[in-house]
């Protein structure tokens, strides 16, 4: 019995052993991918407001909602220039000489503003057609929200997410990405990151990386499933990153037709690793992927 107890002992001790040496490797490999969390602290400014033409609750209205995530702490350096391109990428760069609630409220009254001036229209389209679907062609609504995509390393990946209807066929939706080095608060345009002329290099990794996600051998097939032409896929400059690549994105209407919706394409550094620039942020972030 003491000899079982022994070898109990022992099997148990390896086993430990192992364990432990598994975790310290799983450890390390873990604080390798994490990444450095950056000094920067959001908040956010949400927004519900709607009116109905002729301020008569029986008429047409518009519905404004708006929820935009914004920096409020960072490097005083740079705030400010990080504050400007979140209201520019929201908003517009009509607003971004304006502080982030500024430009909330400003762009909410324009909007507003901009559908009262339909009130003349809609008068005279009451008078000149009885039907129901006047109700449709007046309705508007715009949703539009940002998310912090990636937070780390002197990097800062957001996107803008924005849906609206103005009386249309249908309404229309879009996702756009920014960039920001945190050196210095600037967006990251492809030109920073990418080696000189890589636009047709990562053009054919973007299709086939398109071809593979829908799981056809062939590129060319693509046109196949709304695609208009493989010939139109190219880097358009709308693209975040996180800890496993850079992911694209095609809004409607852009590569596709308005059924297929936005396209994403991500694509791992280990694809495109030999296209970044040797000094790049994104370089950087890339060797903690391997």
């Amino acid at each position: 019995m003491t000899r079982m107890n022994n070898k109990i002992s022992k099997f148990a001790a390896k086993v430990m052993a192992i364990s432990a040496i598994l975790c310290y490797l799983s450890s390390c490999q873990f604080s390798i991918k994490k990444g450095k969390d950056n000094n920067v602290k959001f908040d956010s400014i949400m927004v519900d407001r709607s009116y109905h033409l002729l301020d008569n609750m029986e008429n047409p209205n518009c519905n404004l909602q708006i929820n935009f995530v914004y920096p409020v702490s960072a490097n005083k350096d740079i705030l400010p220039t990080l504050q400007k391109e979140f209201v520019s990428a929201y908003f517009g760069e009509a607003y971004d000489t304006l502080s982030p609630s500024q430009a909330v409220k400003k762009y909410s009254d324009d909007y507003i503003a901009a559908y009262k001036d339909l009130e003349e229209d809609f008068k005279n389209a009451q008078k000149d057609n009885e039907s129901s679907s006047i109700q449709s062609w007046f309705s508007y609504y715009e949703s539009s929200s940002s998310d912090i995509i990636f937070n780390k390393d002197d990097v800062l990946s957001f996107t803008v997410n924005f849906e609206n209807y103005t009386g249309g066929a249908h309404g229309s939706h879009s996702h756009n990405h920014y960039v920001i080095d945190l050196s210095n608060g600037q967006r990251l345009n492809e030109g920073d990151i990418f080696v000189d002329d890589y636009q047709s290099q990562l053009s054919q990794i973007l299709i086939h990386q398109l071809a593979k996600q829908y799981n056809l051998s062939d590129p060319k097939e693509l046109e196949n499933v709304g695609i208009f032409s493989i010939d139109e896929i190219y880097p358009n400059n709308n693209f975040y990153i996180d800890e496993t690549g850079i992911t694209y994105t095609y809004n409607e209407y852009e590569i596709a037709a308005y059924v297929v919706g936005p396209i994403f394409i991500h694509l791992s550094y280990k694809q495109i690793e030999f296209l970044l620039k040797p000094d790049s942020p994104v370089k950087r972030i890339s060797r903690k992927d391997k």
